[in-house]
């Protein structure tokens, strides 16, 4: 919630599409902000070509009929054709929905987030009338601390989103109050945390860990069917589950292209990603770069998209410190300037976890490869940007004041 708060208050002071770019850019050198908005990319670019396999995922499950046609495997793991095309379809339509314009892609959202906590309630509910309070026990699988420390490493990828409000803010209704802002990053916090609440506390009141500590594929469905000695409920979950990918990616699709766009228009990056469509307003050829990049990453596979992933976790959180640092910077009073202090505590432990190697989760070194080859597609991308620019961003702000 501190970092929440502050990024409330740095979108209304930078209402900039670049987001953490943008706030780093004000205090930091140019390699810095390209760096931090480089990173963020990663974890919202990622989420989009994930989504896709999971979609083949589920549905083969719903339908066994979908896991045929074998392509290729990937670290042990069978392709199918059946889901590489349901996932490039997808693809496709999220792609040309979100060039036609920011107002369809907003409506699916809508449609998409409704529809999937209405799912979510239903199962929760279903799930009250067959479980029993002994399940929550017991309530750590490790020691408290080791076990809460191995939910952390991943909770910068769950929760991740929140500040994608500000790469949509150049965007919003002119009559929009710059003060909401601030309200709608907390209420999605705040509904984020509830919604795991409610989804944890519903498998957890209705299964005992065992039957969830097994190698099924989707272990939480069969433990409702199990419980409520119904399919239907796995229908339910699965088609929850199919509503909430499409959701997340067409969430994500929009907050990568956005902030592409906004490094380029910032000339941290190639001055072609700054297109904007004159009719539709959107910014096209991000948009299709995003779209590009998501449909060749399909080919992956998941055992090639999961370490990157992992990656994606701590670049979250890194931009979330640089975030908070570049409000620390621009010394508001010492009772706001503590949640960025927080902020900066909170993720260096995020960030901890992940990489020193005594604790469990580590990275290993397909992860670190993943972040070496990542830092090295930046480098190339950095090398496409303008040469001609005489000062940097924050000579330019500097010269501004001055004059």
């Amino acid at each position: 919630m501190p970092i929440g708060y502050v990024y409330g208050q740095l979108v209304k002071e930078i209402p900039d599409a670049a987001g953490e770019a943008a706030y780093v850019a004000r205090f930091f050198p140019s390699s810095v902000s390209f760096a931090t908005g480089w990173m963020m990319f990663l974890s919202y670019f990622l989420t989009c070509p994930f989504e896709a396999l999971a979609a083949g995922r589920i549905s083969g499950y719903l339908f066994p009929s979908l896991n045929s046609h074998e392509l290729y495997r990937v670290g042990g793991y069978p392709v199918y054709l059946p889901h590489m095309l349901l996932g490039l379809t997808l693809t496709v339509l999220l792609t040309w929905l979100n060039y036609r314009g920011i107002q369809a892609s907003a409506r699916l959202s809508k449609a998409t987030t409704f529809t999937f906590l209405t799912l979510v309630i239903i199962f929760a509910l279903a799930g009250a009338k067959h479980g029993s309070v002994s399940n929550f026990y017991p309530l750590f699988s490790h020691s408290p601390l080791l076990s809460i420390l191995l939910v952390w490493q991943v909770v910068p990828w769950l929760v991740s989103g929140f500040e994608s409000v500000g790469k949509c803010a150049e965007e919003a209704n002119p009559n929009f109050d710059e003060r909401n802002f601030s309200v709608a990053i907390l209420l999605t916090i705040f509904a984020g945390l509830t919604f795991f609440w409610v989804v944890i506390g519903a498998v957890s009141f209705v299964a005992p860990w065992q039957s969830l500590n097994s190698n099924q594929q989707f272990p939480t469905a069969v433990a409702f069917e199990h419980a409520l000695h119904a399919h239907w409920i796995v229908v339910l979950i699965m088609g929850s589950a199919l509503v909430a990918l499409v959701q997340a990616f067409n969430a994500n699709m929009v907050a990568s292209s956005r902030l592409l766009y906004a490094m380029s228009r910032r000339n941290l990056l190639n001055p072609r990603m700054s297109y904007v469509h004159p009719t539709n307003r959107t910014p096209t050829a991000a948009i299709i770069a995003v779209g590009l990049a998501t449909a060749s990453a399909i080919f992956m596979g998941e055992a090639l998209l999961v370490p990157i992933l992992e990656v994606g976790a701590v670049t979250a959180a890194v931009a979330w410190m640089a975030a908070c640092a570049s409000y620390y910077k621009m010394k508001p009073p010492w009772r706001r300037r503590s949640a960025a202090v927080f902020g900066l505590i909170v993720t260096s432990v995020m960030i901890l976890v992940k990489v020193v190697p005594l604790i469990p989760g580590h990275f290993t070194s397909r992860e670190w490869i993943a972040l070496a080859i990542w830092a090295a597609l930046g480098a190339m991308v950095r090398t496409s940007r303008k040469r001609d620019d005489v000062h940097t961003e924050s000579e330019a702000a500097v010269a501004t004041v001055e004059s």
